[in-house]
């Protein structure tokens, strides 16, 4: 227990806002500060849009209806100038987070769309993937109010082939908002070297009493015939078994792989599958990330704000230093940890 006080002590530490005791923060986003952004062109965003409205009861000024191009898989920098401003036009100051309802486009240029929207184009980036990106002000911030303190408004994809497959994405962050499973934390360090940059970040192997999880730092290639994953985080192009998991409500699930954020359209496997499988977010690069780790979602950093309570889109935003070449997806509000008290040392 007191390794993973020390973990999320370590990641407190470094956030230069925070008092000389640091400690984490009281979560508080809600359905009632995010806004829906909806592409009225698709209509499979449409009834996404529609349902997740209606399961997360969300008022009709929190719903944006724009018209974006649904037979391509990117924006032009002068599109995403033009859907930013009216977003920036639409929202009220209290809307802290940003839902997008389509899988594609999933990018501009070489920047993930999630990141476009968030930050803003960022010129220079696409002409050397091989030089770090911008780091994020976002990335383990001890802000719970990312517009109001930092100008910002972290986006999430509801990413989904189909209605049915959306509809059980939404129902699963439903479901886990304040559920406090009992589950275990994956991490999988795989022989593919390249892509297990970040193992050296994984935590150790433990039991935590509160919240009640455990974690497992694993060599392996694959997690077969599990029934309590809460996090699933690995490195490989494609990973195996996902049809022998299940994933409990709320869980997110990653793997450190060039083009994971190629929704629609990668060589390798897609981060939607992960949701396919039944996680509820993830994240994938769009382009060639050349395995820096900080271009991913940091293990430790990831875990600490998710179990003190943190939503899904708060939690992986964070975890991501550099996150321009990046796409968050899955359904944003998903909150297992929310309702537990502060994280104490046991």
């Amino acid at each position: 227990m007191r390794h993973l006080f020390l973990i999320f002590m370590s990641c407190w530490l470094s956030t230069a806002s925070l008092a000389a005791e640091p400690s984490p923060p009281r979560y508080s986003l809600g359905a009632e500060q995010l806004g829906l952004v909806v592409n009225k062109n698709d209509p499979l965003s449409v009834e996404i849009a529609a349902y997740y409205a209606k399961q997360h009861h969300l008022k009709p000024e929190q719903i944006l209806e724009v018209s974006l191009p649904t037979d391509r898989v990117w924006l032009a920098e002068g599109e995403l100038e033009q859907l930013k401003a009216k977003i920036d036009a639409h929202f009220s100051p209290e809307i802290q987070a940003l839902a997008l309802a389509w899988s594609k486009p999933y990018r501009v240029n070489c920047l993930g769309i999630t990141y476009g929207v968030t930050v803003g184009y960022v010129e220079g980036v696409c002409s050397n993937l091989g030089k770090p990106t911008p780091e994020s002000p976002y990335f383990n911030n001890a802000t719970t109010q990312p517009f109001t303190d930092l100008g910002i408004r972290p986006s999430m994809m509801l990413a989904a082939k189909d209605v049915p497959s959306a509809k059980k994405l939404i129902d699963r962050g439903v479901a886990a908002w304040g559920n406090q499973p009992k589950a275990t934390a994956y991490f999988l360090t795989t022989t593919d070297k390249a892509r297990s940059s970040r193992a050296p970040l994984f935590p150790p192997s433990q039991i935590v009493k509160k919240p009640a999880i455990k974690i497992e730092n694993i060599n392996a290639n694959t997690l077969k015939d599990k029934n309590d994953i809460v996090v699933y985080q690995t490195g490989l192009a494609s990973v195996a078994d996902l049809d022998t998991l299940r994933f409990v409500p709320g869980a997110l699930a990653d793997h450190l792989t060039s083009f994971g954020g190629m929704l629609t359209d990668s060589g390798q496997m897609s981060s939607m599958k992960w949701l396919e499988s039944g996680a509820t977010a993830s994240y994938g690069t769009v382009s060639e990330p050349y395995s820096y780790p900080q271009k991913f979602p940091h293990p430790q950093v990831l875990l600490a704000h998710y179990l003190s309570g943190a939503t899904a889109v708060e939690a992986y935003w964070k975890s991501v230093a550099w996150p321009a070449q990046g796409v968050f997806i899955g359904d944003p509000l998903a909150a297992p940890y929310r309702s537990l008290s502060p994280f104490k040392q046991q």
